[in-house]
Parts: C-alpha cells; structure tokens; sequence
C-alpha cells in the first residue's frame, strides 16, 4: 500500500535530502517586522471557531481566544494587535480566526483595528462560518447559489485547493449524513460576485444546477485575505477534519509552531490463548466473569488456527501497516499440554515472528488488581475483617510479567521489553469496583524496567505515571474479544444496546449519559455489516483524522473463525485511502513511539500554557525559545533548514516534527519562496494595500479527536 509509513514518532531532526538548499543560519531583514508565531481566535461561542481552537490546542499551537460573550474581555484596538520590541514594530498575531466576516456592531472600532492590522502587517483572516454575500467575494445565495442541507454531499477541492493548501487530499470531501432525522451541515453555496478576486478551494455542485458554489476560499480586497467558509461545522465532523489541516496551513502560511501526523495502530490481545465465546442463549459468557452463579453454560473458546495467521500476514502486506500481537505465552503451552506437544498454531506464529510487532500481555492473562470474588455478579474486590482491600501481590504481577518476557525470548520473539498490556488492563484502577491501582503493581513494573503500559482509554484516558511506567491509552473497538462470528457479535450488541421491552439488558437505559439504546434490536444476519462496521469504522477513522496517536486494539478471537475484525480494519484504511494524496500516509507506531509522542505533547502543552515558550519570525528567520530540554513541535515549508541541517520530515507537503533545540533556542531559515513581506507600516499607522505575500502550496495542521463512549 502506498500510503502508511512505518516509523517511530515524528522524527527528531531528520535530515532531508537537501542538495542545493541553503546551509547558512537565518539572517533578519532590518526593515521586516516581528511576527509572533501565534493566533488570534474570536469567539462568540458557536461551534465554528471553537472546532478551530481545538485544532490548534491538538496541534499544539499557540493561540489566543477572546470570548465575545465575556463582560470582562480584552478590547482589541492597535495596542493589542501589535507594539515594538527592540525598536522594530511587532505583530503579536500571525493570524486571526473570526466567527464570521465581521461580528462586531455596524461601525465597531474593533473590527476597524483588526482590518488595519492585517494591512499593515499582511496577516489573514479566517470567516470561520459566513453566509454568501457580495461583502465576503461572493453573490447572494438565494435565488443565485443555494442555502440548506449538504447532508450527504461529496463537495471536491478545486485545482486551486489541491495546488494550494489542500494539496494533502486526494479531492473529494464526503459530507456526513449519519442521521436520517438530524440535519447536519447547512451551508451556503455561491460563484465568485462580479470583479471580486475570489478563489474557490472547496466547492459542490449547486441543486438543481450545472454550476459549482463554493464552500470555502479565498477573497482578496482592500489590502486584506480573508478564508471566507460558508457552511457550519463541529470539530468532530468529518469533512472539517478532513479541511482542518488546510485551514491552518492557509492561514499561518505553512510557518507554526505545532505538527500533526494521522495515526492508525491496531494491537491484538490474547496471541496464543483463547477466548471465551458469548452464549446467546443465556446472553453472558461462560468461563468469565458475567455469567450469573449457576446459569451454568459451558465454555466453547475462540482460538486463531495457522490459517488464520497466513491471511494476517497477507492483509497487513496488501494495507501496508504492521500488526501488534500482545501475547500470553500460557495459552500455548496449556495447548501443547493438552494436545501431546503439538500446537501448530504457536509453531506458525513463531516462524512468522518478524512479520508482526510483539508486547507482553502477561503469561497468563490473569487479573493483576484486587483479588476478585467471582460469586456475585458483578464481581467485587475480596476484603478483610476490617474491610481493607486484598490485592495480588507484588511478586505474582512480577512473575507474570517475567515469565511471559522468557517465554517470548526463548521463541525469539522480537520484543521491547519496557512495553507491557496487563490482562484487562489489571492492576489499573476499574470503576466501580476498584478505585485506585494496585499498590504493588507501580514497584513491580519498576521491578522490571516498563517504560510503557497500556491502558483502556474508555476508563483511563489521560497518560499518567505508575512506577516506572508511563500509560499508553488504547481505544476498544466495538468487536467484542468474545466474538468469533459476525452473529454473534450482533446478539451480545442487540443484549448491550436494547431496552428491556425490547429483550436487552437494560444498560443503555441504565446509563444514558453513556450508551444509547438502539430503536429496535438488529438483525442477526445482517446487522453486523449494516449498522456496526460502518460505525466502527467511523469511530476508528475519526479517531485517524485527529492527529490522535492513541492504538485501538481488538482480540486474537476477531482474527480468527469468520475473521470479523477485518471488515472495520479495511473500513478505516480503505476510507483513508479515499481521502488522501500519496503524500499524506497514515503512520503506523508501535507502543512505545506512541508513548513518547503523547509525552512530549503534555510536556509542550505544560510550557506553552505556561508562557515558557516564545516563537517569531523576522522575513526568513524563525526563532523558538523553549526551556531547555523541551522539543520543539513545528511545521514549515520545504526547503527550511535548521543551522546547515535540514529541518523535520516531509508529511503532507510540509517539512514538520519535533527539534530539541540546542540551549533551548531554535532557528531556522525558510526558503525564499516562503519569505514574507520586507517593509510594512509601523503598529497602529495607515498603510495602503500590500502585495499579498506567495502562496505557500503545502498543507498542515491536525485534528482534534472524537469522544468516546456511548459505544463501549
């Protein structure tokens, strides 16, 4: 596959092939201004430019939000806009992102400030949400264009777009219509008004006409750039995220601080043991923890055959992305114990080793928290006389930790061994029945050298610290571990997401802030392909599409009988590659380099927060001071290099990753082509129109992540 790239995270000051590339350091132009590397985003509490912000707080740019609903909010006249520093005048905005083209009252000495900035210092403007009018470039939307519903709607990026900062997509911009009964993106559609210098990036075709309206694009006027975008949208919407990253290309000129990747890692538990299977009959499963005390049922465990991992191995050659196999060496040698020595399926996977990546799941799987009384259900933490908790002690977590870690040794397995996923993510905190984590699990992972353990993102979404480990959260997908067949899947789905009148548990009723009941149970035949792999993967590709690193995993049981994860895992990657340029593949990481790049995040987002970090850029030089050890996230035009190095990796026609700078500055020169304007007018003084600054033709920026929930 052409689009995924195996690589740890976002590269350190990779070199590019630089030949021809200027080595010199970054020289200020005497009479260019300062630019802050940050942006302005007014407010009034629509979802438009909050979607925005949550792109730039995902990316990690810094950003300014003013709330115009707040009493107590800044005034925005020239001495907030901009001053000098060092005698040379200063932008303290490298953009600015407005709810509309104009929200201020008819006459506002605000909006009057804000035009005059972006004059006299060639800074553009987002309209994050407007409507078709002659005062944005463009004619009435009524009786010439249309207003209403693009539900559904495939919108296309023009040459213009793809040429310019949309160049990461492949040119279509699927609409989302997830709601027959819910409308979900109104917008305005309308040509360019006569005379305005009005370009079209993203347009759909008009109802009821040949024509094509736009949807967002550029309007040049009075000096000024404004990305004028005439349709609504959340930041969980598919095609803002799909248009995020263009929008924040466009708007800082491909220079900001911040980088984004669009991430997929799948990991597989319980390699070598088997599941448990969900009886749909008595709608718990037998052999776990759910099934009442004597309902009785007996268990009927799910287990991969040699098959099975020959059309693993197969998939991820044809998708390009590698598998991570958790493993719990027990399941193997229980079967050979069971079967005179023979385990074929072991035997496969051990000569197929390097073709997936491999972490400890412990040898057993067994449960590492409190120890558990199994004879009610739900099951509750075991207690003594004085009600204090029992935990599983210190040195049982550490022998299931290091006998799985010898096991897999001995099969050569290639393993990190600072990686670790617990059975069930045991040992960490599980509400309601266990509030805090095992005691004795933070020292027997210092015991054993993990830097990285999983944890479930439904239950413990925030990287913490526990011992000498850093949590890596996980996404579940909705293929339930005990499920080998697409029927049985939907049943315990139908028992989960039905109300009791409709033959269900009742959970969804239970939890409605949660789970939401479904509006009649699904077919068993066809409910699967229907209604839960297009919402799995709808779910997964979101996640995809928010720069968001996080792995999902499902279980050896999905891979094995009718092999039903698959249907979900070609959803996401297939849609993907739908969507994307070459240029712009997904990034398959393993535990660990996911670990480290969500680490470095919260270490950045801490010194940004905190005013420890200062970004600006003279002409072509840009300078970031950061504390000492803090790398730096940034993304730039190809061509910038950093000292006679180059400068990030190429991803999505950008140059951009993390740089530990040297004594905690870094500089870097941009490429002629990216240089901006030379001479401008001093802070607060009239300026006549200005050549706009080059195009930059490259995109970047991310997006922020879906909530996850209702579907676990």
């Amino acid at each position: 596959m052409k689009r995924t790239i195996r690589t740890t995270a976002l590269a350190v000051g990779a070199l590019l092939a630089s030949v021809g590339l200027p080595a010199g350091a970054a020289h200020a132009d005497t009479a260019a201004p300062r630019v802050d590397l940050r942006v302005l985003v007014v407010s009034d509490g629509g979802p438009s430019t909050d979607a925005i912000a949550a792109e730039l707080t995902t990316a990690g740019t810094p950003y300014t939000k003013i709330d115009l609903q707040s009493a107590t909010r800044p005034v925005i006249n020239a001495g907030f806009l901009a001053d000098t520093v060092d005698g040379r005048p200063r932008a303290k905005f490298q953009a600015v992102v407005l709810p509309s083209d104009n929200p201020f009252p008819a006459g506002s000495a605000e909006m009057a400030a804000l035009a005059t900035y972006e004059r006299t210092y060639d800074i553009p403007q987002v309209d994050a949400y407007t409507y078709a009018r002659p005062e944005v470039g463009l004619q009435y939307a009524v009786g010439t264009g249309y207003a209403g519903s693009l539900d559904g709607t495939r919108a296309e990026v023009t040459s213009a777009g793809l040429a310019g900062p949309f160049g990461y997509l492949d040119g279509g911009v699927p609409f989302e219509d997830n709601s027959p009964t819910v409308g979900e993106s109104y917008a305005y559609l309308s040509t360019p008004a006569p005379g305005a210098d009005f370009t079209p990036y993203v347009q759909a075709t008009i109802p009821g006409r040949s024509t094509k309206g736009s949807l967002v694009g550029e309007y040049r006027h009075d000096g000024r750039r404004e990305l004028v975008v005439t349709f609504v949208y959340n930041q969980y919407q598919q095609q803002f995220r799909l248009l995020a990253r263009g929008i924040v290309e466009w708007m800082t000129g491909g220079v900001h601080l911040g980088a984004g990747r669009n991430y997929f890692a799948v990991h597989v538990d319980d390699v070598f043991a088997a599941d448990d299977r969900w009886d749909t009959e008595l709608n718990c499963t037998p052999g776990d923890v759910d099934c009442q005390p004597g309902e009785g049922g007996t268990p009927n465990p799910i287990r991969m055959l040699p098959a099975d991992v020959d059309y693993a191995a197969a998939w991820q050659s044809s998708r390009g992305i590698t598998l991570d196999l958790a493993y719990n060496a027990s399941g193997s040698v229980d079967h050979r114990e069971d079967n005179n020595g023979a385990d074929p399926l072991a035997d496969k996977l051990i000569t197929d080793r390097n073709a997936f990546r491999w972490i400890n799941h412990t040898y057993t799987h067994a449960f590492l928290g409190c120890l558990q009384d199994i004879s009610v259900v739900p099951w509750k933490c075991v207690t003594d006389r004085n009600g204090a908790t029992q935990w599983v002690s210190r040195s049982a977590i550490s022998d299931e930790i290091a006998l799985n870690r010898t096991w897999g040794q001995t099969a050569q397995l290639p393993l990190q061994n600072d990686e670790l996923v617990t059975g069930e993510h045991s040992g960490l905190k599980l509400f309601p029945q266990q509030a805090v984590d095992n005691p004795n699990l933070g020292p027997a992972l210092t015991d054993h050298g993990i830097a990285w353990l999983g944890s479930d993102n439904s239950r413990d979404p925030e990287q913490r610290t526990v011992g000498s480990a850093t949590t890596v959260s996980r996404y579940p997908m909705n293929v339930f571990y005990n499920a080998g067949k697409a029927a049985e899947q939907v049943d315990e789905y139908n028992w989960i997401y039905t109300s009791r009148a409709q033959g269900g548990s009742g959970i969804c009723e239970d939890n409605p802030a949660t789970s939401t009941c479904l509006s009649a149970p699904l077919n068993t035949a066809t409910g699967y392909a229907d209604h839960i792999v297009p919402l799995e993967t709808r779910i997964a590709l979101g996640h995809v599409l928010a720069n968001d690193p996080k792995p999902h995993f499902i279980h050896q049981s999905n891979l094995a009988e009718e092999r039903i994860a698959y249907p979900v895992l070609d959803g996401v990657l297939g849609g993907y590659d739908s969507l994307f340029a070459a240029n712009t593949p997904v990034v398959n990481l393993r535990m660990k380099d996911i670990g480290v790049e969500l680490k470095r995040r919260s270490t950045w987002k801490a010194a940004v927060d905190s005013g420890q970090v200062t970004a600006y850029r003279i002409g072509d030089a840009v300078t970031v001071q950061a504390p000492a050890g803090t790398a730096v996230p940034a993304t730039m035009p190809t061509g910038t290099v950093n000292g006679a190095s180059g400068f990030g990796s190429a991803y999505a026609g950008t140059l951009s990753g993390w740089t530990s700078p040297a004594g905690g500055t870094l500089s870097l020169t941009l490429p002629t082509s990216a240089a901006g304007p030379s001479a401008l007018a001093a802070p607060g003084g009239t300026a006549a129109p200005t050549p706009a600054a080059p195009r930059t033709r490259v995109p970047a920026g991310v997006t922020e992540q879906v909530p996850y929930g209702a579907q676990r």
